[in-house]
C-alpha cells in the first residue's frame, strides 16, 4: 500500500541554533555553515533554489552557487534565459539552500546585479571546454524542435572553435550576484520547534539579528 503523504515526517535532532552562537555578520555565518556542509560531504552542497518573478508570476529553479565574493551570492547563466529576463524586469529575488544531512536551511532575499565582464570571463575560462562550447550552443529557455537540434549546434560550435586555444565567452553568458538584505538560518529541532535566526539589513547598512517563532 502506498504510504500516505501526510504521514511522511521526520523529527530533527542533530543540532540547535542560538543567537549567542552565530556570527554578527550573516555572510561569515553562511560561509561557516557552507564549510560544514562541504566537510559533511553532502551531495550538491552548492545547489540553491532561485526564485524570480515577472508580472507577479513566481518562477523557481535550482542553480549552483559559484562564489561568495563582494558580499553576495554569485551564479552564472545565459543572459537570455527566463531567469535572466525575469531579473532584468524585476531584480528582487530569493534563494534557498537545504542541507538535509545537517538538518539546516538558509533563506536569502535580496536584489540581483550583473557581475563584471572580467569576473564572468574568469569563471567561464575555468570551466571545461565542452561546457564552454555548450554555452554557445544552447539558446537557453527557447523552444527547440528536438534534441538533435541541440546536438547539431554543439557540433557546429565545436568546429568553429576547434583551432582556437581559448574559446571566447559569449556576450550573452555571464554571472549574477544576489546582494542580500535578509538572511534566515534555520536549524531543525524536535517536535517542529525549529530554531530560526533572522538577519535584517537596516538603512545604515548594518545587520540586526532576531529570533523567529518556528
Amino acid at each position: 500500500m502506498q504510504k500516505d503523504i501526510a504521514d511522511i515526517r521526520k523529527d530533527y535532532k542533530l543540532g540547535a541554533l542560538d543567537e549567542a552562537d552565530v556570527h554578527a555578520d550573516p555572510m561569515t555565518q553562511f560561509a561557516l555553515w557552507f564549510e560544514q556542509a562541504v566537510a559533511a560531504e553532502l551531495p550538491e552542497v552548492n545547489a540553491m533554489a532561485l526564485a524570480t518573478a515577472h508580472d507577479g508570476q513566481p518562477s523557481l529553479r535550482i542553480v549552483l552557487l559559484k562564489g561568495l565574493e563582494n558580499g553576495g551570492f554569485t551564479f552564472f547563466t545565459n543572459y537570455g534565459s527566463r531567469k535572466s529576463k525575469d531579473i532584468k524586469d524585476n531584480p528582487k529575488v530569493a534563494l534557498t539552500f537545504f542541507w538535509e544531512g545537517l538538518e539546516r536551511q538558509v533563506r536569502i532575499e535580496g536584489s540581483a546585479e550583473q557581475v563584471s565582464a572580467e569576473e564572468s570571463d574568469a569563471y567561464y575560462h575555468s570551466r571545461g571546454r565542452e561546457s564552454q562550447v555548450g554555452a554557445w550552443a544552447s539558446p537557453q529557455s527557447e523552444v527547440i524542435k528536438d534534441r538533435d537540434i541541440l546536438e547539431l549546434r554543439v557540433k557546429r560550435f565545436a568546429q568553429t572553435f576547434q583551432h582556437d586555444e581559448i574559446v571566447p565567452r559569449p556576450a550573452y553568458w555571464g554571472g549574477w550576484r544576489v546582494m542580500p538584505h535578509r538572511i534566515e538560518f534555520w536549524q531543525g529541532r524536535p517536535s517542529r520547534l525549529h530554531d530560526r535566526i533572522l538577519y535584517r539589513k537596516i538603512e545604515n547598512g548594518t545587520w540586526i539579528r532576531e529570533r523567529l517563532a518556528p
